[in-house]
């Protein structure tokens, strides 16, 4: 399937046509399509992309640093080249993401694993490192002269979606290192032995007070903490007093941290401030932080929810927070150029022969014969939702693109 040179260039066989599917079953693949679907200015650039890698018209995909090649074909048979250029990560922050992996072994293990957990990536952006492309970072070239995306760009683009599902590696060697490169930087610094501070011997204290203005200055604060403080332990040989639950303070002073943490890594990164939470949106977030049963129960009880009510709205939480838990909760009505931006995705979505049969209500519209849902988000985005035991649970995060929703709650076969 796959081709090396070096380590330092990766070709991917063409792939077979896409009838009837998504193309991107995890979260970073459909991540990727949403960075795409955000920066085309011509949305029906878009739709023809989609339609060209459906029926297979991209070629063998070439992956280098900083850029991605294929030959795209139209419906007319007229072949184009189209790169996708990304930003490489340069050495240094190569070498905070080596050091910020090798702390974190479970990085280490879902990469090889052809996994990207979202906590390696927001561990990365917390040391500066965006592995993800954000808005504007797919930048096109095509010899069909296109300024900006064209079909045979979005084509690709859609394509290497596909190829993000089975191997996160490609976004790294798209980001400037390879899969051997990497795993020996991250192999050669595991090895590498602790430099030993050798005890400085005992001085005077009055000696050192009088010396204290050629002592060299402390320091600099680190940017950042890689991951959360512990809390102090409650567990002590005291008895907690009347009414004091020991395990849900626990729970909550760890939790705190964790908030905390995320808190500070978003504000230095974008210096924006997070919308408040509700007591029942704020009893989710710390559901999702798996406590103890007690604890659980508490939370269901405070948010006004069962315990099933309560472990939807973490499923749903754990995929797209607060805009996730209200397409879960929230049935409204869709009308007006809302209603008109649905319909038109809608139509845009598959081809003529392979359109489902949807029944809409409210912002729901349910497949017609199958147990999949697509819910639409009030920022305009497609959430796919399956029944399961005559429910509808979350199943998958949010896209611009319903086809590619509804692909994501689709049974597996």
């Amino acid at each position: 399937m796959t081709g090396y040179d070096g380590d330092t260039e990766r070709t991917f066989a063409a792939l077979a046509p896409a009838h009837g599917r998504g193309f991107a079953q995890t979260w970073w693949g459909r991540a990727w399509l949403q960075t795409l679907e955000d920066t085309a200015l011509d949305s029906v650039q878009v739709k023809t992309g989609r339609r060209l890698a459906r029926a297979g018209a991209v070629g063998a995909v070439s992956v280098r640093p900083g850029r991605i090649t294929a030959v795209v074909q139209d419906r007319d048979r007229t072949a184009h080249r189209a790169d996708v250029l990304l930003a490489e990560l340069s050495a240094e922050q190569w070498d905070r993401f080596v050091d910020m992996a090798v702390e974190r072994a479970g990085h280490v293990a879902a990469l090889l694993d052809r996994e990207m957990p979202p906590h390696l990536v927001e561990d990365a952006a917390a040391a500066g490192i965006e592995l993800l492309p954000g808005l504007g970072d797919l930048e096109p070239e095509c010899d069909c002269g296109a300024w900006d995306h064209c079909g045979h760009t979005a084509a690709l683009c859609y394509q290497v979606a596909r190829l993000l599902d089975q191997d996160p590696f490609v976004l790294l060697l798209m980001r400037g290192r390879g899969e051997r490169a990497l795993l020996e930087d991250l192999q050669d610094r595991s090895a590498t032995p602790a430099e030993v501070t050798p005890e400085p011997a005992g001085v005077d204290a009055a000696e050192a007070y009088a010396d204290g203005g050629i002592l060299p200055p402390l320091p600099a604060a680190p940017e950042l903490l890689m991951e959360p403080g512990i809390p102090p332990s409650l567990d002590t040989e005291a008895s907690p007093g009347p009414g004091v639950d020991a395990a849900a303070l626990e729970f909550l002073a760890a939790r705190t941290a964790v908030e905390a943490h995320r808190l500070l890594g978003e504000a230095l990164r974008a210096g924006t401030e997070q919308r408040e939470l509700t007591v029942a949106q704020d009893a989710v977030r710390l559901a999702a932080g798996e406590p103890g049963t007690a604890v659980t129960d508490r939370l269901a009880a405070g948010s006004g929810r069962g315990r099933e009510q309560l472990a939807l709205a973490v499923r749903a939480w754990r995929l797209g927070g607060v805009a996730a838990l209200s397409v879960l909760e929230e049935e409204w009505t869709v009308e007006g150029e809302p209603l008109a931006r649905a319909r038109a995705a809608l139509d845009s979505a598959w081809d003529e022969d392979e359109r489902p049969v949807l029944r809409a209500r409210g912002n729901r519209w349910s497949v017609v014969g199958t147990p999949s849902q697509l819910r639409l988000g009030r920022d305009g985005r497609w959430w796919p939702y399956r029944k399961e035991r005559d429910r509808w649970v979350p199943a998958g995060g949010a896209t611009q693109d319903p086809a590619t929703a509804l692909a994501s709650a689709e049974p597996a076969p």
